[in-house]
């Protein structure tokens, strides 16, 4: 074979480079899917439905995710990365004073649509372990785990006891908030969670209405 031969065969046999993915559009895509999910649920959810409020072509999101379940999954694990850094929690000297301090406009509104988003998934959490994991993660664990700080650092400034069930404590209010909004469908406002402190979790941790130690 002559070497013009030998380097046809070479450039035949050597693999054909496609063209580099664009991911640039992933988070209005996911974000569009949140939103999407947050509307119709799960089962009223399409493909089509997302590149429409993504405005985006529907064979980018085909060619990024192969089915609903994987968009759904990345979506919502989008979700956690965008979650309050614990250093910029308050710190008020009081476990009722900082509870209160998380209430805010921002964190209501994000925290319903984050149960709004759960409820979307309802039906496909038992069937979707990965759903059900990246659902967790993002919509019941970083409350709970900002309740463990607060709780913590109520502990170390002797506020609370040391013996508390920090852990199951903290799920106290993201649960009642979800039953809240998933069975009883009423909103999540700041008076609920006022009365879900003074009335639930600080009695459950030692504490009166307005964080006085009871005996």
């Amino acid at each position: 074979m002559t070497q013009l031969d030998l380097a046809g065969d070479a450039i035949e046999q050597s693999p054909k480079l496609g063209r580099k993915r664009d991911h640039t559009r992933d988070p209005e895509i996911l974000d569009a899917a949140l939103d999407v999910l947050a509307e119709t649920g799960y089962e009223g959810m399409t493909i089509d439905m997302v590149a429409a409020r993504a405005k985006a072509g529907k064979a980018t999101l085909y060619r990024r995710w192969s089915s609903k379940a994987e968009l759904v999954i990345d979506a919502v694990a989008c979700m956690k990365k965008s979650d309050l850094d614990h250093s910029e929690l308050p710190d008020t000297g009081t476990l009722r004073g900082d509870l209160v301090a998380m209430i805010k406009p921002h964190s209501i509104e994000d925290g319903e649509k984050k149960l709004q988003i759960m409820a979307g998934l309802m039906s496909m959490l038992s069937r979707e372990p990965e759903l059900a994991e990246a659902a967790n993660a993002a919509i019941v664990e970083p409350r709970a785990a900002v309740n463990r700080v607060l709780m913590n650092r109520a502990v170390d400034r002797g506020e609370i006891s040391a013996d508390c069930d920090i852990d199951a404590l903290a799920h106290i209010s993201p649960s009642m908030a979800a039953y809240r909004v998933l069975i009883l469908r009423k909103p999540v406002d700041r008076a609920f969670l006022i009365s879900l402190i003074d009335g639930v979790v600080l009695p459950a941790v030692g504490l009166g209405n307005h964080g006085q130690a009871t005996r």
